[in-house]
């Protein structure tokens, strides 16, 4: 599967970008509010790329971003087993963040999920404090519709989760 916007490709990620996928997960900045620990090894990329072979599948699978050639994020979709609905997750490494990326690359993964693949619900969670983040996905139009408060423990510390929805009903390409 391949999809294509304005300025970014988004497709499988290939063994060859292993390392490139472990060097931008390895930023401490990038890893933040996400659930891994850095240093993220090679290694565990290659694992990670070599583990995902069904996009449509229930469970995570992670498309890499591509601009100009080069990996500069991926997004994460985590099929509900109902397969009516999915999660989404995103990264982006930290020279491709504030140019307007991820909301293009965001957008057009939940473009697919509703319009390809008919997804009924996309939903989202971030960190309280990850104010990027939320903005992102108030722009490509979801309802934050939750707040749990210090929910999630994670790197020594409890943290308030954000709850973000959106319907195929309400999805405006």
């Amino acid at each position: 599967m391949i999809l294509t916007s304005a300025r970014l490709t988004i497709r499988l990620f290939r063994a060859a970008d292993a390392p490139t996928l472990a060097d931008y997960r390895s930023d401490p900045e990038v890893a933040r509010y996400q659930g891994w620990s850095t240093p993220f090894p090679v290694d565990a990329a290659v694992k990670m790329i070599a583990e995902m072979t069904d996009p449509t599948a229930p469970g995570w699978f992670q498309y890499a971003v591509e601009h100009n050639g080069a990996v500069i994020g991926d997004v994460g979709v985590n099929t509900h087993e109902n397969l009516m609905q999915a999660d989404l997750a995103y990264t982006f490494a930290p020279a491709h963040q504030g140019h307007g990326y991820a909301t293009e690359a965001v957008g057009r993964m939940v473009q697919h999920l509703f319009t390809d693949r008919g997804l009924h619900r996309v939903s989202a969670e971030c960190d309280a404090r990850n104010e990027r983040s939320a903005k992102l996905l108030a722009r490509l139009g979801f309802r934050q519709e939750g707040l749990r408060l210090q929910h999630t423990w994670i790197k020594g510390e409890w943290t308030d989760d954000l709850l973000f929805g959106l319907l195929a009903a309400d999805f405006e390409p």
